[in-house]
């Protein structure tokens, strides 16, 4: 019983060697996510800015942990693929936060690399006021 998708099986320390042999780029990256899940905890106080990255377009959602509640959310579909993007992405989010009194996040990679859009994502969001 081996799902690709499934928590059961990301949770568990094996899953790692499962990808390995699979060589699932994806599924490898849940396992780095639910690793850092099990560190970053979002709360009313502070919510976790949690980050996905598709090939076409970068989710951005800001996640109270306690309630089980997204509390802002945006995409960049309609701004397109490029940095450019992930930059106006991070101001839009960091305005809708505002709007809604939240000053500061932790955030969350969502496994993906410190890197390219995420980066930018994150430092347009500091730039515009989000304190991480």
């Amino acid at each position: 019983m081996f799902l690709i998708g499934s928590k059961r099986v990301v949770s568990f320390c094996l899953s790692y060697f499962m990808a390995k042999k699979a060589n699932s780029r994806n599924l490898l990256r849940k396992v780095r996510h639910c690793r850092v899940r099990g560190k970053v905890k979002g709360n009313a106080k502070k919510p976790r800015l949690n980050v996905f990255r598709s090939l076409h377009a970068l989710y951005v959602q800001v996640i109270n942990d306690e309630e089980n509640r997204v509390i802002a959310a945006a995409d960049s579909r309609k701004l397109g693929k490029a940095k450019n993007s992930a930059e106006e992405l991070g101001k839009l989010i960091a305005a809708e936060c505002a709007k809604k009194g939240i000053k500061e996040v932790v955030f969350d990679r969502g496994g993906y690399k410190y890197h390219g859009r995420v980066k930018a994502l994150a430092d347009s969001a500091r730039q515009s006021g989000l304190k991480f």
